[in-house]
């Protein structure tokens, strides 16, 4: 600020040239830029130094403040006389060099405010993890809560809503709602005794676990830091072997799952080859019954063909002894046949005239009969 301020007393005094002029668009950009990015990190730089001002104790600072405040004035004392007697740069310079602090002091106070905003969010997270435990455990009770309503309407609608009318009323029987309202309250009271066990059984696990407590204090066997930091280093061994053991797990369930998908594809090969396996048996025992008909008929068949070959031997055998007789012999034969059949026809045509006879003559003794019963009926009954 002094060089800055002996500057600009200098150059209202002696005219100088400006050294921006001699600049393009281009660099004067990139200038303007890089003394953005500069301004930037002085501001953060100024916070960080602000904070750890504003974080570190008061006595811690009385010493530094004094030294501050007495060389302020002294620098704006020698401010005011180098206004009037035109300072050198190289003075203004060394004043502004023991006002600043060094990389040691910066990286010091840098690697503080670091360890600090680490524990500020360590508490964050600590603060964080307690209140999404709070709100976890919230919503655990928010949606036990809501099924148990939902249980509860649904029983009562079932109990009470259409269980408990009356058919013939269309009412609802009171009897039954205050049974209900009874073995409600009757459960809640048991599940309150039971919670209430509980909760005794809990204070005294606390007793007991506060009185261990104060005996392991008494005999100085209470955990320190570095019990801490060796549980914590040890149970993040545990979680990385738990995360292992769960991907492994994970690995397994999906070989499982594949393995699972393998079997069904084998089961359903399986049953559509038992499915065919049944048809092809059954399709066997049919050709078996149709092979076993067809070989008693083959045998039927044989038979059958072995009786007509006799016959057809014997056939042939007649055929072969036949011999045919003489055509002088035909013709008598055929003339005693056409006798024969003339006969026959004669003969036939009595037959028809002889039962003609019969006939008549019967329905003559019939007729005989029925007059000599109407003209003695009571000697047929003497003689009866």
């Amino acid at each position: 600020m002094a060089e800055s301020e002996t500057m600009s007393v200098d150059t209202s005094n002696e005219p100088t040239e400006d050294p921006l002029q001699d600049l393009s668009d281009i660099d004067l950009y990139n200038l303007l830029e890089e003394t953005v990015h500069a301004n930037g990190v002085l501001h953060a730089e100024t916070q960080m130094f602000d904070k750890h001002l504003k974080r570190i104790e008061p006595k811690d600072l009385g010493g530094a403040q004094t030294s501050l405040t007495a060389t302020p004035s002294h620098s704006t004392h020698d401010m005011g006389r180098g206004v009037s007697r035109k300072r050198s740069k190289s003075r203004s310079s060394h004043m502004d060099r023991s006002l600043r602090l060094n990389a040691e002091q910066k990286c010091d106070i840098a690697q503080r405010e670091i360890e600090e905003l680490r524990e500020d969010i360590e508490k964050l997270k600590d603060d964080s993890d307690k209140v999404l435990d709070t709100y976890k455990a919230i919503m655990e009770e928010a949606d036990m809560r809501i099924s148990e309503i939902r249980k509860s309407s649904y029983e009562f609608d079932r109990d009470i809503v259409k269980g408990a009318v009356n058919q013939k009323t269309n009412e609802v029987i009171a009897e039954r709602v205050m049974r209900y309202f009874e073995d409600k309250l009757r459960s809640r009271d048991t599940l309150i005794e039971k919670l209430r066990l509980k909760n005794s059984t809990l204070k005294v696990q606390k007793k007991k676990l506060h009185l261990q407590l104060k005996q392991k204090e008494e005999m100085g066997e209470v955990l320190h830091e570095v019990d801490f930091n060796q549980l914590k280093i040890e149970n993040s061994q545990y979680l990385e072997k738990i995360d292992e053991r769960n991907q492994d797990l994970l690995r397994l369930k999906l070989m499982a799952g594949n393995t699972l998908q393998v079997l069904n594809s084998y089961k359903k090969k399986l049953n559509t080859l038992t499915k065919e396996s049944d048809r092809l048996k059954s399709e066997i025992t049919s050709r078996n019954d149709l092979l076993s008909r067809i070989d008693s008929e083959t045998n039927s068949v044989e038979d059958d063909r072995s009786v007509a070959e006799k016959i057809n031997r014997k056939l042939r055998q007649q055929l072969t002894d036949y011999r045919v007789p003489d055509v002088m012999e035909y013709v008598h034969e055929k003339a005693d046949l056409y006798e024969l059949n003339k006969k026959v026809k004669s003969w036939e045509r009595k037959v028809e005239i002889a039962e003609m006879g019969l006939k008549t003559h019967r329905k003559a003794w019939n007729q005989m009969r029925m007059a000599s019963h109407q003209s003695n009926p009571w000697g047929i009954m003497e003689s009866v």
